[in-house]
């Protein structure tokens, strides 16, 4: 589905008990979505179904994130990561997002499962920063080279802390 959204600066913001469910087949195409998904996405059920996850995506995401979220849940891994996600109506929500693979009983990946939740306001304040900075050096480098400039602008924020990614966005 194309989509041609402008964004706003009408901020959704989560409930605490708040639980935004997906499922996705291996290629990303949305197979199941909560009510809650439905209703901070602002897209019907049908609109999602089918649909590819990144009908939610904002353009103030960096793509090195999503590279990085969809390398690790490929080599069967899971990943947290904060996600500024865009509406239908071009408004945004942050969430905490927990994505896992799912698998076979053989162990093949059948697919991809995501729980969001409300992110601490202390991580949208830690990853606001570096998202814009990494989403710089996407636009400065070119389609061709942005994924590897933002990974590279990333690995050198994670190396002065010392910390992973995993590490950063749990302990923030």
């Amino acid at each position: 589905m194309k989509r041609d959204i402008t964004p706003t600066a009408i901020e959704r913001v989560m409930r605490e008990d708040d639980f935004i469910v997906s499922m996705t087949d291996l290629k990303g195409r949305i197979t199941y979505g909560n009510r809650i998904f439905i209703e901070f996405s602002g897209y019907s059920e049908k609109e999602l179904l089918g649909s590819q996850h990144n009908i939610v995506r904002h353009p103030d995401m960096p793509r090195a994130v999503f590279k990085l979220l969809w390398d690790k849940i490929s080599n069967k891994e899971e990943c947290f990561a904060y996600v500024k996600n865009m509406s239908k109506d071009g408004g945004f929500y942050w969430v905490f997002t927990n994505v896992t693979p799912t698998f076979d009983t053989a162990g093949n990946i059948t697919g991809y499962f995501s729980v969001r939740r409300k992110p601490k306001l202390s991580g949208i304040e830690a990853v606001t920063p570096l998202y814009a900075a990494m989403l710089e050096a996407e636009q400065k480098a070119g389609p061709a080279n942005a994924i590897a400039a933002s990974n590279q602008l990333l690995a050198s924020v994670l190396k002065e802390k010392g910390m992973s990614y995993d590490e950063l966005v749990l302990a923030i």
